[in-house]
């Protein structure tokens, strides 16, 4: 998943309610407690493969992965196929032996996974899966595989028991999520027919909070660029030099200081027409979030917050747009001092985008402001390296009830609505080639550590998990 926010749960508030829900059917539950030992060892065994797809000397365990996956699937009681790509390998699996009128279900996730580095920062190897406290340490264990492993034992789990599953299912890994899904539009678009559903079921994001089951209901959009400034033809004397010749590191801080008022709002005209402003009681559910500034502040290690006036911290990050200087480069930044006037200066700027933000319009919009603000004596050029459109589940509808009773089936509380401020750009072509709705119901925890040393999935999250994809098969099938 591409790097997301992170919040620290306090405290559960008496308007986030436990609920007497009915738990999962006592058949399946039987079941799945005779064989939760199994399932961590199989998982351990799917942790193991380091499929760094980022890595070209991985290529061949990356293969290796999708072909243990597949005979997963397979011995799950779905059919199972490797497809190739022009990168790694999506694996497909399906079982469609559903009564007539069921609906069918696409369960997507991912089977490769970061890069460990650094590995000195690890507690215990990446790739030698771990349990200390409740919690599973392993690359992957997160991000994706745990989450993805546990759809194919709640499937396992329904056949062995029910000896049928009560709607079609398709099951769609991809071995590139880590590196941008370069090649699975294409598949997808290539597969359309095939891939035809009436819900996608996504697994790869977290819960707000421990014991607190949630519905993901937002994803940001990104648009990336890259602002160059060019100058003299060579770095010169600044003695000899300096307040004759326009400075490019002194105009490009000039044009990002242009991007932000004093209140935090972002200064490029006409950046905010597309913006669908979230409801009143949207705004308020996000307030009744178990949620504190001062342990976010000190998670984060910075000395205070800030951000756009008029808006908390929560709605900063999940519902409002930002533009952020992600990175500079100019002149000598070397030991000791040398004194030179650089012939360029480089930024690279990224705008999360929220609904009905395009990326292309933001590009247009972000070039006129730079070439409008732009110094004379330098030439910029503001280049977009790559975006991707923002989501929001309308979060009505059979699909979320059938998610939030089976949530609760399992978990024995209501789940909570949450948002996300990093981007999944999947969601967005499932959702655009397969014109079906998108619901994302994570298992991981804040602070879980994906993309990072040490990275974690709770256990007890990994085989409640699995129950409530269970729970969500039944209430499909029900409806």
């Amino acid at each position: 998943m591409e790097c997301a926010t992170r919040v620290t749960y306090i405290h559960i508030p008496s308007n986030v309610a436990l609920i007497m829900s009915n738990s999962l059917a006592p058949d399946l539950e039987r079941w799945f407690t005779e064989h939760d030992a199994r399932h961590l060892d199989e998982l351990f065994a799917f942790l193991r493969i380091p499929s760094v797809s980022a890595r070209s000397e991985h290529n061949d365990d990356t293969r290796r992965c999708a072909d243990w996956l597949a005979d997963a699937v397979r011995a799950a009681g779905l059919t199972a196929e490797v497809h190739a790509t022009k990168g790694h390998p999506v694996v497909l699996g399906e079982w469609r032996g559903a009564p007539a009128g069921a609906p069918t279900v696409l369960v997507y996730g991912h089977y490769d996974v970061q890069p460990a580095e650094p590995l000195d920062l690890w507690s215990s190897p990446p790739f030698e899966p771990t349990v200390r406290d409740g919690r599973l340490y392993a690359r992957g264990s997160v991000d994706d595989k745990g989450q993805l492993y546990l759809h194919v034992k709640a499937l396992e789990g329904f056949l062995a028991v029910r000896k049928s599953l009560p709607v079609n299912v398709i099951l769609l890994a991809e071995g590139e999520e880590e590196v941008g899904s370069e090649n699975l539009a294409e598949f997808v678009e290539a597969n359309r027919e095939r891939l035809t559903c009436d819900a996608v079921v996504i697994s790869d994001s977290s819960m707000f909070a421990p014991g607190l089951p949630s519905i993901l209901s937002s994803l940001r959009g990104l648009a990336y660029f890259q602002v160059d400034v060019v100058g003299p033809t060579s770095d010169l004397h600044s003695g000899s030099y300096g307040g004759s010749v326009v400075n490019p590191a002194m105009a490009l801080a000039r044009i990002l200081a242009t991007l932000h008022d004093a209140d935090g709002h972002i200064a490029i005209p006409g950046f905010y027409d597309a913006v669908q402003d979230w409801d009143t009681q949207a705004r308020a559910d996000i307030r009744a979030l178990p949620f504190e500034d001062e342990h976010f502040r000190a998670e984060t290690g910075a000395p205070s917050l800030g951000g756009e006036k008029g808006y908390t911290t929560l709605e900063r990050i999940w519902s409002r747009p930002t533009c952020e200087v992600n990175g500079l480069l100019s002149g000598y930044t070397g030991e000791g001092a040398k004194t030179v006037l650089p012939s360029k200066a480089m930024a690279k700027v990224s705008c999360r985008l929220v609904p009905d933000q395009e990326p292309a319009a933001i590009e247009a919009l972000m070039k006129a402001h730079v070439a409008r603000v732009a110094p004379a004596g330098v030439t910029v050029t503001v280049t977009h390296l790559h975006g991707g459109r923002p989501w929001r589940a309308p979060l009505a509808g059979p699909l979320y009830d059938a998610a939030r009773r089976a949530l609760a089936a399992a978990f024995g509380r209501e789940p909570v609505i949450v948002g996300e401020g990093g981007s999944i750009p999947v969601v967005g072509d499932f959702q655009r080639i397969l014109g079906a709705p998108v619901l994302l119901m994570g298992f991981g925890l804040p602070g879980e550590n994906a993309h990072a040393p040490d990275e974690w999935m709770a256990v007890e999250n990994f085989q409640k998990g699995m129950r409530a994809v269970s729970a969500l098969y039944e209430e499909l099938g029900a409806q």
